[in-house]
């Protein structure tokens, strides 16, 4: 492991373990700080207030030069970027990384992605997505067209 990534992972999880955002929580992470679990809950006032999510973040050696891969585990919220894998469509999980942005940053997307969201429905494309997609979303062709959700 190199000492970037230990660094910036170790700062970033005590960071969230003393002052997490309203909603977010770390659950777990594994001894080689390669692995969170982070619950998401559903925002108040939005379709998915009550609702508890748990991401699944899996870092490479590269982060933070690379993104990390992020997935919804059971229960996978229904959205209409978030495939019922638990795979999720956003920028900034894939061609608009940046080094800028951290775990937290990105726990705040995906939560501001479900206040957004003005009807629960799965993508359109779920299941042929299913049918097609890899292990990893990480290895998905994105195609990022749908900014209003």
């Amino acid at each position: 492991m190199s000492a970037i990534f230990a660094k910036r992972l170790q700062r970033e999880l005590r960071e969230l373990q003393a002052s997490p955002p309203v909603g977010i929580a770390v659950e777990t992470v594994n001894d080689s700080l390669k692995q969170w679990s982070i619950r998401i809950d559903g925002p108040e006032e939005t379709l998915y207030a009550g609702e508890q999510f748990h991401l699944q973040f899996r870092f490479p050696e590269a982060y933070p030069l690379e993104s990390p891969e992020v997935i919804f585990l059971d229960p996978v919220p229904v959205h209409p970027h978030v495939y019922s894998n638990g795979h999720i469509c956003l920028s900034i999980l894939y061609d608009q990384w940046s080094p800028a942005l951290t775990i937290q940053s990105v726990c705040l997307s995906i939560q501001s992605m479900l206040s957004s969201c003005t009807k629960k429905q799965p993508p359109p494309d779920n299941q042929r997505y299913l049918m097609t997609a890899h292990r990893s979303p990480k290895d998905t062709a994105w195609a990022f067209h749908d900014d209003k959700v």
